[in-house]
């Protein structure tokens, strides 16, 4: 699908719908934000969730394992519940909690797709660039990078910045995420993974998801005159 299949429009709020108000915007994404934060905190603080077999509780770590940035890593959890249930039970789940949360994630990127900021850095020339890239075959680059390991939190940016439908969105998220958390769930369970290997893979992700974090250096983006972008 090429730029003419989904014209500039409001990120959130839906398309074809009028986007809310920008209170009712920002208080969308602050209890967005905190209810995700909560999770994390029980996640965090609660050593029977952590190690409970229930996919209820696999579905809700895919809201801060996915969450925007998403620095708690997704892939070790999906290898520990694979051991105990189905592949496509595990998947399902899994699947699920991250639609929610992807939806979520739409919700606040449209937010942020409206500001002045954010639309200066979607001018400028490396960005741009990429935005123009993505509009040629959206819904292929959104289901490569949903199958692959590559970082999703791009992504996420680039389908604010280009304003692309939260149902195409969707979909692209669904087709792909749900093959790749089968997949996942099938190793866990054919080979019944000891839990020392997806602890240390644990921490192995999570360290490689922080380290870029930490040291925050900000992607190159220049306006389109070449003048330097504010901060």
């Amino acid at each position: 699908m090429r730029d003419a299949d989904f014209p500039d429009q409001p990120a959130a709020g839906g398309v074809g719908t009028r986007p809310p108000r920008p209170r009712l915007r920002a208080a969308l994404v602050v209890a967005e934000s905190l209810f995700v934060l909560g999770l994390v905190a029980v996640w965090l603080t609660s050593p029977a969730i952590r190690s409970s077999k229930n996919l209820w509780v696999l579905f809700f770590y895919c809201f801060p394992s996915q969450f925007v940035l998403a620095a708690l890593p997704h892939e070790p959890a999906i290898l520990f519940f694979g051991k105990f249930h189905p592949a496509w039970a595990v998947a399902l789940a899994a699947t699920a909690g991250t639609l929610v949360t992807e939806l979520i994630n739409y919700s606040i990127f449209g937010s942020l797709a409206d500001l002045k900021t954010f639309q200066r850095i979607c001018r400028g020339r490396v960005i741009g660039r990429l935005v123009g890239l993505f509009r040629k075959a959206p819904f292929p680059t959104l289901w490569i990078a949903g199958l692959t390991p590559v970082p999703f939190y791009p992504f996420r940016f680039l389908v604010a910045a280009a304003r692309y439908p939260a149902s195409l969105y969707a979909l692209a998220v669904v087709l792909s995420r749900f093959p790749r958390f089968y997949l996942l769930a099938y190793l866990g369970r054919t080979f019944n993974v000891p839990n020392g290997l997806i602890a240390g893979l644990f921490l192995v992700l999570l360290a490689a998801a922080l380290v870029p974090l930490v040291k925050g250096r900000p992607g190159p983006c220049e306006p389109a005159d070449g003048t330097p972008a504010g901060p």
